[in-house]
């Protein structure tokens, strides 16, 4: 039986994000403290890590967890789990994107764990984004609205002021869960989408400080590397953006 056309590029594109997660892992040094995303190409990685370390190519590393689902990841794949407490520095964080624009900017957060991601990404010494080539966009905000988690009891005034900025709020529904999706931290998401994202700096700033806001997906000169997944003439392979 001949796979359908969808079935095709659905495997295509798994195979480019392993192909890419799997080359961001072997960046990773032995000794070094990492930054273990969250998402499907970041799941790729870490299950590439726990494969380097069962070889014994890789030794004495520990990951920084962005999610409960890189926690469980993590331990699923033998990679030691430590917490932002355990340590001094983060030497490499890798994590994916839901778009990437030609200064490297970024808007995250459709696994709604960007607050974590924020963190532990920031303060890596280098951050490196692992995306298929269908992430890649001219501008933020093409074809992916911006995540801002809200604590519950500002919802509503979050969501006018949001409206003042010039977005369209709209609050994120559990898929196969009654009532909205609840974050690792026990708040709740808002995607906002913007006709127009002229200067993402200034919207990150604008939105975060909106009492009652926790963090936005918006990541704005944070990015070192940016590892792109992408199909040459039926072949999956990686470049460097």
């Amino acid at each position: 039986m001949t796979p359908s056309p969808e079935a095709s590029s659905s495997e295509l594109i798994k195979q480019m994000k392993q192909m890419v997660g799997i080359a961001a892992a072997r960046r990773v040094k032995s000794g070094m403290v990492v930054g273990l995303g969250t998402g499907s190409t970041a799941a790729f990685m870490i299950q590439e890590l726990g494969s380097l370390l069962a070889t014994g190519d890789l030794k004495d590393i520990v990951g920084i967890p962005t999610s409960f689902e890189s926690i469980v990841l993590g331990k699923k794949y033998g990679v030691p789990i430590r917490t932002l407490d355990d340590v001094s520095k983060i030497d490499i964080a890798i994590d994916g994107a839901d778009e990437v624009d030609p200064a490297k900017n970024l808007i995250k957060g459709g696994g709604a764990a960007h607050t974590r991601e924020k963190v532990v990404d920031t303060i890596a010494d280098t951050f490196i984004v692992v995306v298929d080539s269908s992430k890649l966009v001219d501008k933020l905000g093409s074809t992916f609205a911006v995540p801002v988690e809200v604590i519950p009891m500002a919802i509503a005034p979050v969501t006018r002021a949001i409206e003042k900025l010039g977005g369209i709020p709209t609050l994120r529904m559990g898929v196969r869960k009654a009532g909205p999706v609840i974050t690792d931290q026990g708040n709740m998401v808002i995607d906002v989408k913007f006709a127009d994202i002229p200067d993402p700096l200034a919207l990150e700033q604008a939105l975060n400080n909106i009492p009652g806001v926790l963090e936005n997906g918006l990541f704005v000169n944070v990015t070192d590397v940016v590892l792109v997944g992408e199909i040459k003439d039926g072949v999956p392979l990686v470049r460097e953006f």
